[in-house]
């Protein structure tokens, strides 16, 4: 099933200092956390105590380098490439440029307002 435009997918935060972050939210509100290779480095997945996957933690280098240091959330969208044209005549800012992730294609864009949210559109298929 196709996620629905418009919906709120994924949730994470992206930070130089990950590995603190990570444990600052394992003890404050009881995430698990469950590594995800980056070839070099981790990021991490965070798991309810019952192992429900709900956030990401991620360190600021790699694909997630200018990634701003705050809650991010995924947008899914139709045309990722559509949106962030659409994004940019409306006054937005790219962020970081379309590049795959996660079985799609997503972008950090910034509203005219300063706000930063990801915009996702899913593999077809």
């Amino acid at each position: 099933m196709s996620p629905v435009v418009g919906s709120i997918g994924w949730h994470d935060l992206t930070v130089a200092n990950a590995d603190q972050v990570r444990d600052f939210y394992s003890a404050v509100v009881g995430w698990k956390p469950q590594p995800v290779d980056m070839g070099g480095y981790s990021d991490y997945c965070m798991d309810t105590p019952d192992g429900v996957t709900v956030a990401g933690v991620c360190h600021a280098r790699g694909p997630n380098a200018g990634i701003p240091p705050q809650w991010l959330i995924y947008i899914h969208v139709s045309d990722v490439a559509e949106s962030a044209a659409k994004c940019c005549e409306l006054g937005g800012q790219i962020v970081v440029p379309i590049r795959t992730m996660g079985g799609g294609l997503c972008c950090v864009i910034r509203d005219p307002a300063g706000a930063v949210c990801a915009l996702f559109q899913q593999e077809s298929g």
